[in-house]
């Protein structure tokens, strides 16, 4: 009886220990590039917090993690990196590309698991589409303001992966800044 107890708990503590804990980050570019405030983040494009339209896509975005807190239009789900996702928990969605060339902006969907929706990512590092790593996800474009001109935006477009452009290509997770 003992022993049962036993395996029980140790089971128990081995299936609690795999299970990975999901943990909502920001995606934000390393290098600041022309950004005046916190970097770029990956963001639905036109925001406004909740009232954001995931019909409207992806774009770079000024990072909000400042603020202390991360912002519902910028989190990204840890956890689903690992299925190849780059999943929005707060809006139910995930990215994906219709295409794989340069110049397809990143679109939002509900998640399907399709090869659109593919992404090898490991919180650090480039963005690519499964079935095109030499592609990036890259901050490209002039820089636009918003409703303010410490608001700045980039387009969020595939690239091809060059060591002249890691600047807008690699990209890292956080909490908060």
């Amino acid at each position: 009886m003992i022993l049962r107890e036993s395996i029980k708990t140790f089971a128990a503590v081995v299936l609690y220990a795999g299970t990975a804990q999901a943990e909502n980050v920001e995606i934000y570019l390393v290098d600041l590039l022309d950004n005046i405030q916190d970097g770029y983040c990956i963001d639905i494009a036109r925001a406004q917090g909740a009232n954001a339209d995931p019909d409207d896509g992806l774009q770079a975005h000024t990072c909000y993690s400042a603020s202390g807190e991360l912002m519902i239009d910028q989190i990204f789900d840890t956890t689903k990196f690992a299925d190849g996702l780059l999943y929005m928990p707060e809006f139910d969605v995930c990215a994906q590309v219709a295409s794989n060339d340069g110049g397809t902006t990143v679109d939002l969907a509900a998640c399907d698991g399709s090869g659109a929706q593919a992404f090898v990512f490991s919180g650090e590092g480039t963005i690519t589409p499964a079935s095109a790593t030499d592609m990036c996800l890259t901050a490209t474009g002039d820089t636009r303001t918003g409703r303010s001109d410490e608001n700045q935006m980039k387009t969020l477009a595939l690239a091809a992966c060059t060591d002249d452009d890691a600047g807008s290509q690699t990209w890292a997770v956080r909490t908060t800044d």
